[in-house]
């Protein structure tokens, strides 16, 4: 019964968040929560942390990155699986009470990748860059967190994802980041002892 409440809930809420939608933000939406079109994005990350920190010490937090990466898809995956619970697309009720979709495909959607990896790449990198003692990396963790969040809610509102989604992708992308970003930040200090660069 509670379980049934907390779903309904969620569907309203979406609905809410999703019914803010005009000519003008759909085509923001739709362009935040395309993959492709943060290839360049990904690119100077790479560039940043190895030039703050050096091929080594970058090649670490990249690496953390890319578990990240692998272990919320792969999560997301198992999960959406084993739960079934359907996108807000493919739901009756959703569309029924007029959920305003931008994008198709997929049948299962819990929980969000987009909203794990987004924050997931943001924590892992933040935690690595701040090996670097030299510098004050506040604005970078401030912009990515912006940007992660950003791609998080799109997804409410080009109908892929439920609010309940997000949320949880949420969580579990800071976690996996949090983790995975410790344990580069760990291997930098035990593992090299040349300075980090002071450019």
């Amino acid at each position: 019964m509670f379980l049934k409440k907390l779903e309904r809930l969620d569907q309203d809420l979406t609905l809410k968040i999703n019914s803010w939608n005009s000519e003008i933000s759909d085509p923001i939406w739709s362009f935040i929560s395309d993959i492709p079109v943060w290839i360049p994005l990904y690119v100077l990350i790479i560039a940043f942390v190895i030039w703050r920190l050096g091929w080594k010490k970058g090649f670490v937090v990249i690496g953390a990155a890319v578990l990240t990466f692998a272990f919320c898809d792969q999560f997301s995956n198992y999960i959406k699986a084993a739960t079934e619970r359907l996108r807000p697309l493919n739901d009756a009720y959703m569309l029924r009470n007029g959920l305003h979709v931008l994008e198709y495909g997929g049948k299962y959607g819990f929980f969000s990748a987009h909203a794990a990896n987004a924050f997931g790449l943001a924590t892992s990198t933040y935690l690595g860059l701040k090996a670097d003692k030299s510098r004050n990396y506040r604005w970078y963790g401030t912009f990515m967190y912006i940007w992660a969040f950003l791609v998080a809610v799109s997804r409410i509102f080009v109908g892929k994802h439920f609010l309940g989604d997000v949320i949880v992708g949420t969580l579990v992308g800071l976690s996996a980041g949090f983790v995975f970003g410790l344990i580069a930040s760990w291997i930098i200090r035990n593992k090299f002892t040349k300075k980090i660069r002071n450019i």
